[in-house]
């Protein structure tokens, strides 16, 4: 497990930038958190780790995921609107998750039967002044 504080916008880029340096092609890793709890912003630092430039990323809330083309390709999935896994089946979200680039999953809470054992969970909460608590690790 490893943690981090974030205390703004670009510390949380950075602290995605650094975790995207252990990624491989095939890994998902799961972004947990509330409304404006950093997840697009830490998604930011790990596609501009694969050559990216962070301006490029949005979340995909209305289309359900962004393909970015980079040293490794960057699949950013936002589940938020989901209502049921067969949605995220529709998309191939499976061929995603077990293909050539890494996933980054936000609200995966809403397909967990579709999320690999062996993804990668990233759980964001707000703490006082602004800042933000990073835990990563393997799911128990």
């Amino acid at each position: 497990m490893q943690q981090f504080q974030s205390s703004s916008v670009d510390e949380t880029i950075q602290i995605g930038f650094e975790f995207g340096k252990q990624l491989t092609p095939g890994d998902v890793v799961c972004l947990a958190g509330d409304l404006g709890a950093g997840k697009t912003h830490f998604v930011k630092g790990v596609a501009s780790f694969f050559g990216i430039e962070p301006e490029k990323v949005s979340s995909p809330t209305y289309t359900l995921i962004h393909e970015y083309s980079g040293d490794t390709p960057v699949y950013h999935f936002d589940c938020y609107r989901l209502k049921h896994e067969q949605e995220a089946l529709e998309i191939g979200a499976e061929e995603y998750f077990y293909g050539d680039g890494v996933c980054l999953v936000e609200w995966p809470e809403k397909i967990d039967g579709l999320i690999p054992e062996d993804a990668i969970w990233v759980e964001m909460s707000h703490l006082p002044e602004n800042k933000r608590k990073i835990i990563i690790h393997q799911k128990q």
